[in-house]
């Protein structure tokens, strides 16, 4: 069973021609599902007024369907974001009459530039997608073998009969059932009850899973968005971060001492207020210190992307090391 999690960036309810609608806030999920394979999609549902929720879409997705009906701001803030947040695999779909001819000088020498132009046919970009899904490899544990994996989670309710049941998507490596896991920042525990992948049970979930754990010993509000289940040592918990940042070539504002700023990783928006800066090197390439309102969770050498909320046409700026 394999599974691939797609941005659908474009107008809203474009998903919805593609895959059944389920879990909908700022963020909307639509799934397909042909066997044992699925597809995931998430829409921005509170995007172009709300930065969040193309951060939550992009940073939670492998892969990205791009609908372009104008060419405006709100597209090259997609772009950037996809682009910082480094989706590699996408498709392009263009309306209107926009030729490719306008859109390959925007995506020429970044990540985005093996996204493939199709046309607008549902039909086919669900064949696609399943077909990719199949292409996954299932998740292979032996019995007694130790997991370490890590699972940032997107949402959390309580069900009747059950308790406590969070979303995400397994991060890295996998997980199992009955294991205990943290529950970062906060430094609590809980223990997986229950596993589902699209409405199935199973033992594991590996990388690339989106699931459903029920969890026992924890309540619902301990574990909303942004919180990181885990059993894995190397990640880290820090409230303030020295590092460097590498700024879009289209970002112009310079970053100043007082700025507050965002960083996002994996399901965490954080405000960042900006402590210290050295530009002595090369500007695009400064040097940052970084306090930051909640702790961040996060594995070494990982990426969070960096964001100005009072930018004007650009509120992505680039992207920070984690250290």
């Amino acid at each position: 069973m394999g599974n691939v999690t797609v941005a659908v960036l474009g107008p809203l309810g474009y998903a919805g021609s593609i895959g059944k609608k389920g879990t909908s806030t700022d963020i909307t999920f639509y799934n397909l599902k042909k066997g044992e394979d699925t597809v995931s999609l998430i829409e921005p549902t509170r995007y172009p007024e709300r930065l969040a929720p193309l951060f939550y879409a992009v940073s939670l997705s492998k892969k990205a369907i791009v609908v372009v009906d104008r060419l405006d701001a709100t597209l090259g803030e997609c772009l950037v974001m996809l682009q910082c947040s480094e989706i590699k695999s996408g498709y392009f779909i263009l309306r209107n009459y926009i030729p490719k001819e306008k859109i390959e000088p925007l995506i020429r020498g970044s990540s985005l530039e093996k996204y493939e132009f199709v046309s607008d046919d549902p039909n086919f970009l669900r064949e696609q997608l399943l077909a990719e899904a199949a292409k996954q490899k299932p998740v292979e544990v032996q019995v007694g073998q130790r997991s370490a994996g890590t699972v940032p989670v997107d949402h959390s309710f309580n069900v009747k009969g059950v308790g406590t049941v969070v979303l995400g998507i397994v991060s890295y490596w996998t997980i199992q059932k009955h294991e205990a896991l943290n529950i970062l920042p906060s430094r609590k525990t809980a223990q997986i009850r229950s596993i589902q992948k699209h409405d199935d049970e199973f033992d594991v979930a590996g990388e690339g899973d989106r699931v459903g754990l029920a969890l026992k010993n924890v309540e619902v509000e301990d574990v909303d968005r942004g919180v990181v289940l885990t059993n894995d040592p190397s990640i880290k918990v820090a409230s303030k971060i020295e590092t460097h940042a590498s700024l879009v070539k289209y970002w112009q504002l310079p970053l100043k001492p007082g700025m507050v700023m965002h960083i996002g990783h994996w399901t965490q928006f954080l405000t960042a207020k900006v402590e210290k800066v050295d530009a002595a090197g090369e500007p695009s390439t400064p040097a940052l210190t970084l306090t930051l309102d909640k702790p961040l969770v996060y594995r070494p050498d990982g990426r969070a992307i960096l964001m100005y909320l009072e930018g004007a046409k650009l509120r992505v700026a680039g992207t920070v090391e984690l250290p």
